[in-house]
């Protein structure tokens, strides 16, 4: 792929339009559930959920949910995101992985807080297994975290191996799978609702979609179009 410089002016552009859209639109999810749908069915469902799985705990499944949950913990979130910071410069010769990596971890970071501050959201009445940080329930942190970074991963892996098939399934597999495994470990655990991992899960990849296409697809397109004019 191109040493493509970045555009700064274009990706300014690109990105915080639809991030600002992102944010508005989880704050709003957040308060239409706490504000309005608190008492309804829906909601009443989504309690439903945690206390089912809480009901059927195992010493095993805690332990792997543990170990899950713990993948997408603040410090393995930021420490990965700096070394691969670091190692994509390195390999690939050129900024864009690494400044598309660290935005898209950043931004759902930055949405995320800022969700919390508006939607406070009580966290599942359940036994939990995890100390409660100080942030609320919606939307869930480490499932957005989580698929910013392992699914942000796999992405920059496809775009660089996009002629081997078989790689690009695994990739996608390994990318969107462990946040999966995230979230469930996460209502398992009692520390989110069905809802804030859902959330939680759109909004990163919501934040992959805005960083790549800022900084990985429209820098690929444009140097695809250059190659044919100069044959």
């Amino acid at each position: 792929m191109s040493k493509m410089s970045v555009d700064f002016k274009g990706v300014l552009r690109l990105i915080l339009m639809p991030l600002v859209a992102m944010a508005v639109l989880t704050i709003a999810v957040g308060l239409l559930i706490t504000k309005v749908l608190q008492t309804t069915t829906l909601i009443a469902n989504d309690a439903g959920v945690n206390e089912q799985l809480a009901g059927d705990r195992t010493a095993y499944w805690s332990s792997i949910t543990d170990t899950m949950s713990g993948l997408s913990d603040t410090p393995v979130i930021i420490a990965g995101t700096a070394i691969l910071v670091v190692v994509f410069r390195l390999v690939f010769k050129r900024w864009n992985e690494s400044i598309f990596l660290a935005l898209a971890v950043f931004s759902q970071s930055a949405i995320f807080l800022l969700a919390t501050v508006f939607a406070q959201r009580k966290r599942p009445e359940v036994e939990r297994l995890d100390p409660a940080p100080p942030t609320s329930s919606f939307p869930s942190g480490h499932t957005s975290a989580a698929v910013a970074f392992y699914a942000g991963i796999a992405l920059v892996l496809i775009l660089h191996t996009h002629r081997f098939k078989i790689l690009n399934v695994l990739w996608a597999l390994i990318g969107l799978g462990i946040p999966l495994g995230i979230a469930y470990s996460r209502m398992y655990r009692g520390m989110h609702h069905l809802s804030d991992v859902s959330w939680g899960y759109l909004l990163g990849l919501v934040c992959i979609a805005v960083a790549a296409n800022a900084l990985l697809l429209r820098p690929a397109a444009s140097d695809r179009k250059t190659s044919v004019l100069r044959t």
